[in-house]
């Protein structure tokens, strides 16, 4: 039932499945853990934040698990949505989050909410799926069930908020470094030195910037002052 575009195998000697990842022994489970991913599609490779491994009780530094085998860590119940939503997110670019119940390599079950944002390109082609894991076993919040789904969507939306303003910040991080040829740690300063400058917060200079780049707004006239003071002579033509 898997993409192919989502599965990559990995096999021994003799033929059979590799074993996974080994588990942490002895450490607690994590109270409260958002952990982060990234699918990139065109080179099938997968990418785990440090805390991704701490929630599913994992050693960090192994290759993370292809999607058949992260599918072993939700509960037998839950699968089939897990596998539906990020298929479907890779294939339509439809964003998904699901609250699943997570079982660690330990045998813990853990409640956590997964969050999925399919990353575009120009053409509006899906190139990758970006997310997040969120350990809420220790934190829902006290009421009817009712208030509980709705404090959940709340922070749901909250966290999916977040994740778009950090893509769109990567995006003008981009931008900056082709106007400016500078590296990712100089473009961010920069970034930070025009919130600092023109009064905005950094997500809404990012936001004008992959505006204007894309040709759907003028930049501010202080934002581009900025640039333009930034950006490096053009050279004489010989």
């Amino acid at each position: 039932m898997s993409s192919p575009a989502l599965a990559r195998h990995r096999t021994d000697d003799a033929g059979t499945a590799a074993p996974s990842p080994r588990p942490v022994t002895g450490a607690p489970a994590p109270v409260r853990v958002a952990g982060r991913f990234r699918f990139d599609l065109r080179a099938g490779t997968w990418w785990w934040s440090p805390e991704m491994y701490v929630l599913h009780g994992l050693a960090p530094g192994a290759a993370p698990p292809d999607i058949e085998d992260y599918l072993a860590y939700q509960h037998v119940e839950d699968r089939s949505r897990v596998l539906s939503a990020v298929s479907a997110a890779l294939t339509t670019g439809r964003a998904f989050a699901l609250e699943t119940r997570l079982v660690r390599a330990d045998g813990r079950e853990r409640g956590v909410v997964l969050v999925g944002e399919p990353q575009l390109d120009a053409t509006d082609a899906v190139v990758a799926l970006e997310g997040m894991c969120i350990d809420l076993t220790e934190c829902r919040p006290p009421g009817s069930d009712v208030e509980r789904a709705q404090a959940l969507q709340a922070e749901v939306g909250q966290l999916r908020a977040a994740m778009a303003s950090r893509a769109q910040i990567e995006q003008a991080k981009g931008i900056l470094m082709l106007l400016t040829s500078c590296g990712e740690q100089v473009a961010f300063d920069l970034l930070a030195h025009i919130s600092s400058h023109t009064h905005r917060k950094v997500r809404d200079v990012a936001h004008v910037i992959t505006e204007s780049a894309a040709g759907h707004a003028q930049l501010p006239d202080d934002v581009r002052a900025i640039i333009r003071d930034a950006c490096p002579p053009a050279r004489p033509v010989r």
